[in-house]
């Protein structure tokens, strides 16, 4: 079997396919490492993906077809929409706050100590887990799994270096094929079969295994985006009608013919600071609106941001009110368990999908066994704070318990108490509050005994 096999059955068990998937199969089309395929994009400046496809003009209708669309598998109208919604800057404020704020929080990892080293390895000022996932990259594909529910990625080699880089693919050209249960992106060289964790795909899917696209963002805020730009036109049209307002002539009543058409050529020729002097019973008014009229486009775009602030940020009250869309400040923009529920679910792609193929190049496929994992900090203030004042609780009650067990001859179970108050103990990687040289040597010391 081929390192690519074995790694691909590897993906396979960390994602937790299902025996009722289907085996990747190369006859299903070509494959990125294909010489047909390697040609094409060297032709092309080593682009996968054709331009995207711009569309300016989005109706309700659009939409409909758009989600009708999507449920057959093709999200290209969906991500087209997607795409033009990025135009809004509320839409795109909020959406860059819960992703590029979340991305640029501090990372842990946990797992084998030597590997997570080389991945916390500084280069300058970026990591060896930068270099491998940049954060403008992460933050796209984050924001490709919250608006579509899907994203895509390819983890493109880099001469020179052992690992790769993860650049993120446009989605309008991801295809799911419900009679195969596969994900194909469609490239320039053809639809190319997509298979998650194989070393080169990286497949997004916060919004759940089957059918994600229907737990994303875009029908809901496609809506308001659709509303809103209507709405804007309409203001724009309205505001451009009433600056000039209409001028009407009055006559008297023994006004002749030519008179009353040289008045009006005047009237018509009303330039700036133009001045009339009018003879007695002519007289020049102004027709304008109540100017009310924009109240109703005013109250369809307020409507329209708070649906987006709603679905993105959860609440209304800070985003309105907060000190603006800081990274500092981002649990002031968004609402604690989405920002949580966003880094956990990059995490768990970048976990079964992103490292472990770094991983088994470097170190062989057998370490996979303890590869590293990351995750993003995302702990309030106040929970942080909450915290410290538990570890520092639980100091005092070690200390205070141990003295007081001592007099009846009894020890306390600290590794219980780490446990519990989740205290970091170095060495331990497990979490069972024990490290392993710990472990290891007190085994080699019952060994020892027994023998």
């Amino acid at each position: 079997m081929s390192f690519r096999d074995t790694l691909r059955e590897r993906a396979l068990a960390l994602l937790g396919v299902s025996a009722y998937a289907p085996p990747p199969s190369n006859s299903n089309g070509p494959q990125l490492d294909d010489e047909s395929v390697i040609r094409i994009r060297e032709s092309q400046g080593g682009n996968l993906q054709a331009p995207p496809t711009t569309k300016l003009r989005w109706y309700l209708a659009d939409l409909e077809r758009a989600q009708a669309s999507a449920d057959t598998g093709n999200l290209t109208a969906a991500a087209q929409l997607y795409r033009a919604m990025r135009r809004d800057g509320t839409l795109a404020g909020l959406l860059g706050t819960r992703t590029s704020g979340l991305v640029r929080l501090p990372k842990r990892f946990y797992g084998n100590a030597d590997m997570a080293a080389v991945l916390r390895a500084r280069n300058g000022t970026r990591s060896v887990f930068d270099d491998m996932f940049p954060p403008s990259e992460l933050a796209l594909l984050a924001a490709d799994g919250i608006m579509l529910g899907v994203g895509v990625a390819e983890l493109v080699p880099v001469p020179g270096r052992d690992f790769p880089v993860m650049v993120r693919l446009d989605p309008q050209y991801l295809q799911y094929r419900w009679s195969e249960s596969r994900w194909y992106f469609l490239s320039i060289a053809g639809a190319i079969p997509i298979t998650p964790g194989d070393g080169r795909w990286i497949l997004h899917t916060p919004g759940g295994r089957m059918s994600p696209w229907n737990s994303g963002m875009w029908p809901a805020c496609g809506r308001s985006f659709i509303n809103k730009e209507h709405a804007m036109l309409h203001r724009s049209n309205f505001s451009a009608k009433l600056a000039n307002p209409a001028r009407a002539a009055v006559s008297p009543i023994g006004a002749t013919e030519p008179q009353r058409v040289g008045f009006i050529k005047a009237l018509i020729a009303w330039g700036v600071n133009t001045v009339f002097e009018l003879p007695v019973g002519w007289d020049v008014k102004i027709i304008e609106s109540n100017g009310r009229g924009y109240e109703v486009f005013e109250a369809e775009i307020k409507t329209s941001d708070e649906e987006y602030m709603i679905a993105l940020a959860g609440q209304l009250v800070t985003t309105t009110g907060g000190t603006g869309f800081a990274n500092a400040d981002i649990h002031k923009s968004i609402r604690s368990d989405l920002i949580e529920d966003t880094g956990e679910g990059l995490a768990y792609t970048l976990n079964t999908q992103g490292i472990p193929p770094f991983v088994a190049t470097r170190w062989g496929v057998d370490a996979l066994a303890e590869a590293p994992i990351v995750e993003w900090d995302t702990s309030t203030p106040k929970d942080m704070a909450t915290q410290a004042a538990s570890l520092t609780a639980a100091a005092g009650a070690i200390t205070a318990l141990d003295a007081a067990l001592a007099p009846h001859e009894r020890k306390l179970n600290v590794d219980e108490i780490v446990v519990r108050f989740d205290i970091p103990v170095a060495g331990d990687e497990d979490g069972d509050g024990v490290p392993e040289a710990a472990r290891e040597a007190a085994t080699r010391g019952q060994l020892q005994e027994a023998a």
